[in-house]
């Protein structure tokens, strides 16, 4: 299906320095390296390195299998001497839901080896492992990582599902791909001479093309990616892997396909998707959600449409903590709601994770492509992060192209080469490789995986952290006490989110008295203690259903009778149990 022509040994020697960017066919040591890109195998060893060098906080589980078979793991960091997993707040953290954005899962293994490998060295972290269980899906894509390291891609093909999909209605599928035409490991762009173009040589660099002006004669037209019409239908390149958008497909605003682009045929139709799911949907004390994707310096929250309307205020301002803090901890990232700063989206992850499973979210663009400079810096002037979509200007073109000549050594850009092409006769074929674009040169991996890992460790940092005392008992008649217990909590998440309580997602917390011997006459949440005002619950006033907010508390009073021990119970799916007992 796809034909290579190697040209030439300079093409060949190319390809040997381009690998350097690639997986390294080095032995996986921990603690992990991060200057260089795991491939999908090597991502799947370092879990396994991971596991094995620390089992007694780790466990990995092959959760599931992709649309080709492979292999799924997600690896849970949890000190069990002082919990299980379940009865701890949990953080899930996943990367690489589009199998292009593979810097997402070097994110997700550089956090589970900062948190293993610094237990018990850094009390930071120590103090973190021991409060959490962290979650952790490096690759969620695994069949799109795969392809996209073995197979010649541009930066932005091998996002979607690898499910079939006849995209020319010709009654066969995936059979008209991109080409690598020159053999040097990726698809870069096709151009052919023609005076009536769209394009002219520009002129500070013969590299690149500018548009002509009204009038003016021109000198290229693009004929697009690099390929031929391997179906013999007079079009090129119009059947390639079917596209089902993983971040499209899940199960909560799903939309079709004459929607919502690339959502499948109904949610969860992809089955590494689905796995993943039931994975999540196993773990209801998932609280902190981070989604790691890899283009545009941004952490966004939902919702991912207008018509949803916004969050519960007290949410917003649990959001607003943790992404203003996040900013400044990864710097020229910015805090943005997904509908508002972005564009509208349906049946995506973040939506699921916040109004199905009660949890924070947020979606880390990855990749500030403006910080690939040759320049000196202006000023008070910052440097604009250049849209993927709408691409540079000139003036950006020409000094990412200095970058790439003078810091990544000639690495991310091919030159424009002649080339017979069977349908087009003479073109050129050149233009920015696949490692490129839309993930840093690895030389600058390790800042991007430590900051977004940072802020993750400073999210969790603020998962529910509940404590609760008795701190009145007071006996007011002959075998009749008042009891007053509180609820404290001093991180900024409350003990579930102010959504969950407002749509009845999941049970709320549950405050429980219980005893042989003693009866609870009445009980309810105290609104004002200094004039003794209480909100009463007129039904099994044992029994007290509550959040407990960030950054305050929560207060209830008891009257019981009788005498003996008194147990006291508080229940959450997020934020954990406590009990303790008085005597009467």
């Amino acid at each position: 299906m796809k034909k290579l022509n190697l040209i030439t040994t300079f093409i060949l020697l190319g390809i040997i320095s381009f690998s350097t960017l690639y997986a390294q066919q080095t032995k996986i040591t921990i603690p992990l390296r991060f200057d260089y890109y795991y491939s999908y195998e090597q991502v799947v060893e370092a879990l396994k390195a991971l596991h094995s060098a620390f089992p007694d906080l780790t466990e990995l589980e092959m959760l599931g299998k992709s649309e080709e078979k492979r292999e799924i793991y997600a690896l849970t960091i949890n000190n069990p001497k002082t919990g299980k997993a379940l009865t701890k707040p949990g953080v899930y953290v996943d990367g690489n839901i589009h199998g292009n954005e593979i810097q997402a899962a070097e994110v997700g293994l550089y956090l589970a080896n900062e948190l293993l490998t610094k237990y018990g060295k850094n009390e930071k972290i120590t103090k973190l492992v021991d409060k959490n269980a962290f979650y952790l899906i490096p690759s969620v894509n695994v069949d799109g990582r795969y392809h996209f390291f073995n197979d010649a891609n541009t930066p932005s093909t091998n996002r979607g599902l690898r499910r079939p999909k006849d995209d020319d209605r010709d009654g066969l599928f995936d059979e008209d791909f991109p080409d690598d035409l020159d053999g040097d490991g990726s698809i870069t762009q096709m151009r052919i001479k023609d005076p009536f173009g769209d394009y002219k040589t520009d002129p500070e660099d013969p590299r690149l093309m500018v548009r002509v002006k009204p009038g003016e004669k021109g000198e290229w037209t693009r004929l697009g990616s690099e390929g031929i019409d391997n179906d013999g239908d007079g079009r090129v390149n119009e059947d390639s892997e079917g596209y089902v958008d993983p971040n499209r497909n899940w199960g909560y605003n799903w939309a079709p396909p004459y929607v919502q682009s690339g959502s499948g045929y109904y949610p969860f139709s992809g089955v590494g998707l689905s796995a993943i799911k039931d994975y999540i949907l196993k773990r209801p004390n998932i609280i902190m959600v981070f989604a790691f994707h890899n283009s545009g310096g941004m952490f966004l929250r939902g919702p991912s449409t207008k018509a949803q309307g916004e969050f519960d205020q007290g949410d917003i301002r649990v959001y607003d903590y943790l992404g203003e803090n996040a900013e400044k901890i990864v710097p020229g990232y910015r805090y943005l709601v997904s509908w508002k700063d972005l564009y509208t989206t349906y049946g995506d992850f973040g939506d699921f994770m916040d109004h199905i499973v009660g949890a924070y979210t947020f979606i880390g663009e990855l990749f500030v492509s403006a910080t690939e400079t040759y320049s000196k810096p202006e000023k008070g002037k910052e440097k604009e992060e250049e849209s993927f979509f709408s691409g540079p200007n000139k003036e950006r073109a020409r000094e990412k192209l200095k970058y790439n000549d003078h810091v990544a050594m000639g690495e991310l850009f091919t030159s424009w080469k002649p080339y017979k092409h069977p349908l087009y006769g003479d073109i050129e074929i050149g233009g920015w490789m696949k490692m490129s674009s839309r993930l840093p040169h690895p030389f600058m991996l390790q800042d991007l995986v430590h900051r977004n890992a940072a802020a993750v460790i400073f999210a969790a940092e603020q998962t529910p952290e509940v404590k609760m005392e008795v701190f009145e008992k007071e006996k007011i008649a002959k075998d009749l006490y008042r009891i007053r217990v509180r609820l404290s909590n001093n991180k900024a998440m409350p003990s579930i989110t102010y959504h969950t309580v407002k749509d009845k997602v999941y049970p709320m917390d549950v405050i429980k008295l219980s005893g042989k011997g003693v009866k609870i006459v009445s009980g309810g949440k105290i609104t004002n203690l200094y004039f003794d005002k209480v909100s009463y619950k007129q039904y099994k006033p044992e029994v007290q259903f509550c959040q407990v907010p960030g950054f305050g508390k929560v207060e209830y009073q008891f009257l019981v009778s009788g005498k003996g021990e008194l147990n006291i119970s508080y229940e959450s799916r997020k934020a954990g149990k406590l009990k303790k007992t008085i005597d009467l």
